[in-house]
């Protein structure tokens, strides 16, 4: 298929989809009393169930006899699998499944999926192939919850601390076959429309080199058809509730927790999407923790933990906020497990993690630091928060001179150099921590494991015990109304 064409073909086969479940729901805008009037989705990408177990130890008061329960345990009501498709389409870039597929094997079960399948598993109730944006196997639209809310007139938006067209919110929104075409995601954002709207109403994220290209403005776009544009976080504060907004606060992704100047950045972010999305029909707003893989794939506790912190805040807040507007409905899940993660190594039966709490930055802002020749030795300490031994100095000084003298072989631009200096300093500042704390890890990659469920609010109840991806879709949709 021709990707260039594809949003006008998506536009027809949206509204013939939009379409068939409007006949087959009668009134889509009865609500009965059972359903909520606003629902919030929260994704935290890749949080696996180590994630807020650790968190319950990093959050734990040390002067109080047991471990303290956090707003995760409180809110705790089931588990989801998250397998992707199995049949055809899959795609995937390991020596394991082009094996496997070079065999003959037509059912490729290796039930571990990526963000777009899963994304798009939650947001549309399907299973499709790994890498695939609001799509099924056969490349076609699906709708999905956001499509579906704002076909009943509700406002919709997405606050991300990623690219806001990533992975999981692209599935929500945009169509295609492959999750790294992120400019024409972008232009699926202007060009695809529910009832000739616009899907969301609120866009606040990364990702302004996507929306502000030489071939296409897109930001001008959107304020030519009637949006506020803001490019600085503390412009959140001015912006007028009546009118949608386009919020891109970085090139790609926001700054980490542990980098920012607000360590609370996705609850900010939720706390303003909802002031701009309130209305008297209700809303549907998708907000994701997206940084949590990125720790996990970094094998960086340290970083997982900043991105923890700042989920909880966030669920703290939109559990008083249910309080207050009991006709709300938050379900927070994951999309997959990330890392291989593990409280405790190497047969220690031990976990530390107050060394996180000591860190002034992050591992990879001090890594980034030292291969500047920023900071001393003694600097880098003050940094970690605690004292590193002459051994890892001399690790530091052995690393420095032996990327100096590959820069010289490999005939190296500064650049280049400099990066290569930082993922050495970056691996072995994480060593560190990992040995202080005990932390284990398994992989750099996705792992197939079930995934934590929570739910606060009107409808939370439809959430209880165990169920696949889809399933929540399906239940969202319902309480929708639509069936």
């Amino acid at each position: 298929m021709n990707f260039k064409s594809f949003p006008s073909l998506l536009t027809l086969s949206f509204s013939s989809l939009l379409l068939s479940a409007c006949s087959t729901q009668g009134n889509v805008q009865t609500i009965n009393e059972t359903q909520p009037k606003n629902i919030i989705m929260v994704v935290a990408d890749g949080m696996g169930p180590a994630y807020p177990t650790a968190f319950r130890y990093y959050h734990d008061d040390p002067s109080t006899p047991l471990v303290e329960r956090t707003i995760f345990d409180q809110l705790l009501v089931g588990a989801a699998s998250t397998y992707p498709a199995s049949e055809s389409g899959y795609i995937s870039t390991s020596d394991a499944s082009a094996a496997a597929l070079a065999s003959g094997v037509k059912k490729n079960n290796f039930f571990v999926t990526d963000s777009a399948a899963s994304a798009t598993a939650l947001a549309a109730g399907v299973k499709t192939y790994n890498g695939a944006i609001g799509i099924d196997q056969q490349k076609q639209a699906q709708l999905t919850v956001l499509e579906w809310a704002k076909s009943l007139n509700k406002r919709t938006g997405i606050a991300v601390t990623s690219q806001i067209v990533h992975a999981t919110p692209a599935s929500y929104i945009a169509k295609n076959e492959k999750r790294g075409n992120y400019n024409a995601i972008a232009d699926n954002y202007f060009d695809l429309k529910v009832d000739g709207k616009f899907k969301a109403d609120v866009m606040l994220g990364g990702g302004t080199k996507y929306f502000i290209r030489d071939d296409r403005n897109l930001k001008d776009e959107f304020v030519a058809a009637g949006y506020q544009y803001i490019n600085e976080l503390s412009q959140l504060t001015t912006l007028d509730p009546n009118k949608p907004v386009l919020g891109l606060f970085a090139d790609n992704a926001l700054p980490s927790a542990l980098d920012s100047k607000d360590k609370f950045r996705l609850k900010t972010l939720t706390q303003t999407a909802i002031k701009q999305l309130e209305n008297d029909k209700g809303f549907f707003l998708l907000v994701e923790a997206s940084q949590i893989d990125w720790g996990g794939h970094s094998n960086d506790i340290a970083y997982a933990m900043g991105e923890m912190n700042d989920l909880s805040a966030t669920m703290v807040f939109l559990n008083n906020y249910v309080k207050q507007n009991p006709d709300t409905l938050v379900v927070l899940t994951a999309d997959h497990n990330t890392g291989g993660f593990s409280i405790g190594a190497k047969g220690v039966y031990q976990w530390q993690p107050h060394f996180i709490q000591l860190l002034k930055k992050s591992p990879n802002k001090i890594a980034k630091l030292l291969a500047k020749n920023k900071i001393s030795d003694q600097q880098i300490s003050e940094l970690l928060g605690f004292s590193i031994s002459e051994e890892e100095i001399l690790q530091f000084n052995v690393i420095n001179l032996e990327q100096t003298l590959a820069a010289s072989q490999q005939k190296l631009t500064v650049k280049q150099a400099e990066n290569a200096l930082v993922k050495r300093y970056y691996k072995a500042i994480k060593d560190i921590i990992d040995l202080r704390t005990n932390s284990g890890w398994t992989s750099g990659g996705h792992t197939g494991i079930d995934v934590p469920v929570y739910a606060v609010g009107q409808g939370k109840e439809q959430f209880y015990g165990f169920q696949d991806n889809i399933e929540i879709a399906e239940k969202l949709f319902k309480l929708m109304g639509k069936e």
